[in-house]
């Protein structure tokens, strides 16, 4: 594989792009920080196919971007590979209002071909390359200039791994059937709503503190407001106001911004600054929260009870002889929650349909049913379907 030197100018940066553009994949990795910013400052980007692989530096002067974020948002030729690349989606949507599509992360494909719910890049390289990563340069400052020769390797490393696995986990999905369960994951991935940094939807991001239209409507302000502030200041929102302070204000509002001083996560001086007038006039102007924006119920079955609570374990107990059996992770089939509501009764639940129904919902509600036990098979434990007539057959 060929390995480019930095690129820092637009030039060798466009004929990268154009070859690639010809490619099927093109895997990509960034590096950033964003201890002290509102939006992630964007410090590298590695690109790589099967042939070649580069290190662009995007805080060089004068580079321009465009064909690197043409390709990766507007070409739909090419798939775009990533690793727990939920971060570097975000960052790349900030740029440009769109995200990577077609895109394939490995970390969820993983889900589907072994019990590994959430593999690091390294553990990943480590199974199937047999490689150990040089993990020295992870917690560098990127932002600093130049950057080392060592840092640079380090980061197209982890392009480089990555084209030479992704070929072999797509063979192994092909292999197993696996690869459609994947497609409502990676389209999740993919969509840009999870990116956007709307104030009016901030709110979503934080635990109510009640279900009471008046503090729903407070917390919805405060937390617009909030997101105002930081993008203003280009800080996190977490400097401005922690999100259990942000829902304790909206829950018992002071009325004097004195009071502010004697909430817990603010400091004596929002008493009489700048900043805490401008949060006591948010409260002040706060409505109450339309009745179309309230938050849907968490959806519940009957009370589990004991006899209920017993067969919420035995379902997670059959999703761990399931995902043993198949090596799958557990949470690509279902979670806990979902479980205990199906124990409770309730239907129309995601693990009873489509792929997940015909791996495990179908037994998991045959033994909400009453028509799978469990059985000891040679030292193992087996799940056992139990005919109308009493007896049983092994499943």
């Amino acid at each position: 594989m060929q390995i480019h030197p930095l690129i820092t100018q637009s030039e060798p940066l466009a004929a990268l792009c154009q070859r690639l553009a010809l490619s099927e994949f093109v895997a990509v990795d960034t590096e950033f920080m964003r201890e002290n910013t509102y939006y992630p400052l964007l410090c590298l980007v590695q690109v790589g196919n099967d042939q070649e692989a580069a290190a662009i530096d995007p805080l060089a002067p004068g580079l321009d971007l465009t064909p690197l974020l043409d390709l990766l948002t507007a070409n739909e030729d090419v798939l775009k590979v990533f690793h727990a690349g939920g971060q570097d989606v975000e960052i790349i949507y900030n740029l440009t209002g769109k995200t990577p599509h077609p895109i394939f992360d490995t970390q969820i494909a993983m889900m589907a071909i072994s019990q590994s719910e959430q593999i690091g890049y390294a553990n990943l390289v480590e199974s199937w390359l047999g490689k150990t990563i040089d993990k020295g340069a992870r917690f560098t400052d990127w932002s600093r200039r130049p950057l080392t020769e060592r840092q640079i390797e380090y980061a197209i490393g982890d392009v480089t791994y990555l084209a030479r696995i992704f070929p072999k986990i797509l063979a192994k999905l092909i292999k197993t059937g696996r690869g459609h369960w994947l497609n409502a994951e990676m389209e999740k991935l993919a969509d840009p709503a999870n990116y956007a940094n709307d104030p009016g939807t901030a709110w979503h991001r934080i635990r109510p503190p009640s279900r009471s239209a008046a503090v729903l409507g407070r917390l919805k302000a405060l937390a617009a407001w909030r997101e105002g502030e930081a993008q203003g200041k280009d800080i996190p929102r977490g400097r401005i106001m922690r999100d259990e302070t942000l829902a304790d204000l909206a829950s018992q509002p002071p009325r004097k911004q004195e009071e502010l001083a004697k909430v817990r996560g603010l400091g004596p001086a929002w008493k009489d600054n700048e900043i805490g007038r401008r949060l006591m006039k948010v409260l002040e102007t706060a409505t109450d929260l339309p009745r179309e924006e309230m938050p849907d119920r968490p959806q519940r079955g009957a009370p589990l009870g004991k006899e209920g609570a017993l067969v919420a374990d035995l379902l997670k107990l059959l999703l761990k002889i399931r995902t043993r059996e198949i090596d799958v992770a557990a949470r690509l089939l279902t979670r806990s929650e979902e479980l205990e509501l199906l124990a409770a009764g309730v239907r129309g639940l995601p693990v009873l349909e489509g792929w997940r129904y015909e791996t495990f919902g179908r037994d998991a509600l045959d033994l909400v049913e009453g028509k799978l036990a469990f059985a000891v098979e040679n030292g193992r434990l087996k799940m056992t379907h139990i005919d109308d007539a009493g007896s049983g057959t092994a499943g």
